[in-house]
């Protein structure tokens, strides 16, 4: 059973400045929602309500998000705006969350190690902070069923186009199901004649404690950073690990462009904006 999850969100967000200055990329708003908000509901849809969220220097308004705000509260309640009140009060009670610093940006794989005392020798979820993946299923739901199997650590993972893969940690392995497979290889950003498949990480993970110990021993990688991709293959020496090829669209706002496809695809979505949105998108499309 996993009832912990990890969040880590301690990033500089360097490639949003100067929007990210005064302000976490996590908390920039889809619409009207902070990112790191789907982050922490998907979590809470697959189950869990302890979740730990890795910050640094300059990230106090994620805590302010998920905090009470009674003076908000207040001024909602005076102007009898109920649903609004409804919708600010689930943001405060959706899980129970707690915060420490990554004092210096080591790497994933540090900021992961950070968790060790709160996670208490217990298996865990670790959902990237600037992910969102859309799907019917919670994927972190779809990684525990899977954990729930072989109780060993496992993998998000999606398929992408071959000439890619060299912008993701790509895994290979042998198949147990359509979706499921036993790693034997985890390549950090391979070339394409390296790369073993097309299947990239995907930002979730179901962590055994184990990898705490693996963590303890991974020398920096790339970037001068500790590399959680290094620490799991130094894990796979003790233990089997497994991917999952998420049912899903992952939407990655660690850069610009995807950032406002983003946008736009999840304003599409909504009642209120599809139809006078797609009319727009049309006009702009017919004068390009």
């Amino acid at each position: 059973m996993i009832k912990k999850a990890v969040i880590p969100a301690a990033g500089f967000g360097t490639r949003f400045l100067p929007a990210t200055k005064a302000q976490p990329k996590e908390m920039l708003p889809i619409i009207d929602t902070p990112v790191i908000q789907y982050v922490v509901q998907e979590a809470v849809d697959s189950g869990i309500e302890d979740i730990l969220i890795i910050t640094g220097r300059g990230k106090r308004s994620i805590e302010d998000h998920f905090d009470k705000n009674f003076e908000l509260e207040s001024r909602i309640i005076e102007k009898e705006e109920e649903a609004l009140y409804t919708q600010i009060r689930h943001i405060e009670d959706m899980a129970n969350i707690h915060y420490i610093r990554q004092k210096e940006l080591n790497g994933l794989g540090d900021a992961i190690s950070y968790a060790k005392d709160h996670c208490a020798g217990e298996p865990f979820a670790v959902l990237l902070g600037d992910t969102i993946i859309d799907s019917v299923i919670p994927v972190t739901q779809q990684m525990i069923d899977v954990y729930n199997q072989f109780q060993q650590t496992v993998i998000a993972v999606e398929t992408v186009p071959r000439d890619k893969v060299s912008r993701y940690g790509i895994v290979g392995g042998e198949k147990v199901s359509d979706t499921i497979m036993k790693l034997d290889q985890l390549i950090e950003k391979p070339s394409i004649q390296e790369a073993p498949s097309n299947l990239a990480i995907a930002g979730r993970y179901i962590l055994t404690p184990q990898i705490f110990d693996a963590l303890e021993k991974t020398a920096r990688g790339k970037g001068n950073e500790i590399q959680l991709t290094d620490a799991l293959r130094i894990l796979q020496k003790q233990e089997s690990l497994y991917s999952i090829t998420i049912e899903g669209k992952r939407y990655d706002i660690g850069n610009k462009l995807d950032y406002i496809k983003t946008t736009i695809e999840y304003a599409l979505k909504r009642d209120e904006f599809k139809k006078p949105l797609s009319d727009f998108i049309k006009d702009i499309a017919s004068k390009i």
